[in-house]
């Protein structure tokens, strides 16, 4: 990978817009009651941030942290979780927030674990989704952006820990 400047992929105007727009679809969704939204960690702390903050009505977060990249560049294919939930889902309308679908492999593992806790919905949103990459059939209820495969970073996403800081979806070369 390149030390110089990742390319702009997504600006920071065009994921501002889209968030919003997500936002709202959600709450159509959901018009009324509490949503429950489950960031993944690291990488869409910034997504459910200001998601959430487009968002009207009540909201209550929690935060789930597990990855199968390592510190490459390609999926592991294997799926480890480093932190669970601090609460309950039971009978909760309940909304994954992901950084980036690639795989599908920790997505589903997700869903399966996540699904078995018994909230009342389960529904996804993620950033980015990278279909030509999947190694397993999904649902994601709510996506961002369409992007081909290529190695992103920014807004969250990182190389290395390295990049979450850029305001911009950008591509390292």
């Amino acid at each position: 990978m390149s030390s110089a400047k990742p390319a702009v992929l997504i600006d920071h105007d065009e994921l501002s817009a889209r968030i919003t727009a997500l936002a709202h679809e959600i709450r159509q969704d959901f018009p009324t009651g509490q949503l429950h939204f489950v960031c993944v960690l690291k990488g869409a702390f910034l997504f459910l941030g200001d998601l959430i903050r487009a968002m009207d009505g009540h909201v209550t977060i929690d935060f789930m942290a597990c990855s199968s990249y390592g510190a490459g560049t390609s999926s592991s294919g294997e799926v480890r979780l480093s932190k669970d939930l601090d609460s309950g889902l039971e009978g909760r309308d309940v909304i994954i927030v992901e950084d980036i679908v690639d795989t599908g492999l920790t997505l589903h593992y997700l869903q399966e674990i996540l699904q078995a806790r018994g909230p009342r919905t389960l529904r996804t949103a993620c950033l980015l989704s990278k279909p030509s990459r999947r190694k397993i059939a999904i649902t994601v209820d709510y996506i961002g952006f369409t992007i081909e495969d290529k190695f992103v970073v920014g807004y969250g996403l990182d190389y290395a820990e390295q990049y979450r800081n850029l305001p911009y979806i950008g591509v390292l070369e």
